[in-house]
């Protein structure tokens, strides 16, 4: 039986069912990646490159309401968020496509002693894997695959098991785009294949977006082959709350938070308020968290779909159940159908309670109250994650303080859903190492080749 199938979160329908390469044709794979780079990716230029990821772009554009209805099918996204996901992704190939010969261009070094002239080149690195997660199935594969394929790395991706059908269309958008064999591939591929192919000489780098668990694995394998890893990992982020205006912070919360059903490891989870803010915020974040309930994925009007799976839902509602044996209070929460879990707001938790450190992917948010900045950011930090952060206030000197403070990948002041092209996205301890998007997502698998003439 295949790992690989689309089952709908919202009906528990299994779909369709797709089968996982053989041996051989991981081989194959392989081997034509490396073709390709030998090939192709060497005799190409950075704006020949360029100019297919531009329309993989405009496939994305053109395509865009298809394949936000796989993405609702496979993994419960609401259609309209969806739909800006795929959005992003224009955004993200055209960002790539449009600078790409400014960040591939040959930085000159200015030499301390001796005649002639120095230089950094930027070149390929050769065949590289990437691991996949569920939640974001374009956007993920678009930060990834966009700035590696123009830098001239061939790509081999294996999708999330449950996201078979939209990588099936990425395949056929990149070969539409006129990408030649071998270098963009999908591999429906086990978790010990993965492990013998980051082995094989012949691949250069791994990319993984996912679970702390699976990125400890692939980071071993990879430290043993002497590879190139970047992780993205979990994350825990806190939202803090020092001033300003509580209906503004109440809305930008239920945003950071709610986002994917709750499924990003950038959202905020945990909310850390100033005490005098404490009560009027709490209500009022509780009173639209409760407002905000699962609805059918497919409206327009949905804030939240189902989870993404039952092994999710199950996850989830242990942990809830964890957290409430161990003393968390809850001031919104309710009984879930099937996948469909509803908003949850819990007070209470103290140090000793599993929930404290754990990350909740979905719809359930933590509240505590501090007394001082100090305090908010000693909570903050006393998390094994560090991916992104919040920071709320009027001051502009504390915001700073506090963002200088805070042992984190990414601080957003005074706002939220403030991602971008070109603003670098990763973590730091448990959250992973390496950067995606921004300029610094082009330069983590590129040899940085000197090159030092003397006449």
């Amino acid at each position: 039986m295949s790992s690989y199938a689309v089952v709908n979160p919202a009906s528990g329908e299994k779909v369709k069912e797709y089968p996982e390469a053989s041996d051989a044709d991981l081989a194959a794979a392989v081997a034509a990646a490396e073709k390709a780079h030998a090939e192709w990716s060497q005799t190409s230029s950075v704006a020949d490159r360029a100019a297919l990821v531009q329309k993989v772009a405009d496939l994305h554009g053109e395509r865009r309401e298809e394949l936000a209805a796989i993405a609702v099918k496979e993994m419960g996204k609401p259609i309209e968020q969806a739909l800006g996901e795929l959005d992003f992704c224009v955004d993200i190939y055209g960002y790539y496509a449009e600078r790409a010969e400014e960040f591939m261009k040959d930085e000159p070094i200015d030499l301390l002693a001796g005649d002639g002239s120095a230089l950094i080149r930027r070149t390929s690195m050769g065949p590289l894997i990437g691991i996949m997660p569920w939640n974001f199935p374009y956007y993920q594969v678009a930060r990834f695959a966009g700035p590696n394929l123009i830098v001239g790395n061939t790509i081999l991706l294996k999708p999330a098991p449950q996201c078979p059908e939209s990588a099936e269309a990425l395949q056929s958008i990149y070969q539409e785009a006129g990408f030649p064999e071998g270098a963009y591939q999908t591999i429906l591929a086990s978790n010990d294949q993965i492990a013998e192919i980051i082995a094989d000489p012949r691949i250069r780098g791994v990319s993984l977006t996912g679970s702390e668990r699976a990125g400890a694995a692939v980071a071993e394998i990879a430290g043993r082959n002497l590879k190139k890893v970047v992780l993205e990992l979990g994350g825990s982020d806190p939202f803090i709350l020092l001033s300003g205006d509580v209906d503004e912070a109440a809305q930008a919360g239920i945003d950071a938070r709610l986002d994917n059903t709750g499924q990003s490891c950038n959202a905020a989870k945990r909310f850390i308020v100033a005490e005098d803010l404490y009560d009027d915020f709490l209500e009022k974040f509780s009173a639209k968290m409760k407002e905000a309930e699962p609805a059918d994925p497919t409206s327009d009007d949905a804030a939240i779909g189902p989870l993404s799976s039952t092994t999710a839902t199950e996850r989830l509602q242990d942990q809830l159940d964890r957290a409430i044996k161990g003393g968390a209070e809850v001031v919104v929460g309710g009984d879930r159908k099937d996948n469909f879990f509803p908003t949850t707001v819990l007070t209470g938790i103290t140090p000793d309670n599993d929930a404290y450190r754990e990350e909740f992917f979905g719809p359930v948010a933590a509240v505590y109250k501090v007394g001082s900045e100090e305090e908010a950011i000693q909570l903050a930090n006393d998390t094994p994650f560090g991916l992104g952060s919040y920071v709320f206030t009027d001051d502009s000197e504390q915001a700073q303080r506090v963002a200088n403070s805070l042992d984190t990948g990414m601080v957003f002041v005074n706002g939220v859903g403030l991602d971008g092209a070109e603003l670098p996205f990763g973590g730091v301890k448990r959250s992973g190492f390496g950067r995606e998007l921004g300029p610094y997502g082009m330069d983590e698998f590129v040899n940085k080749k000197l090159i030092r003439v003397l006449k």
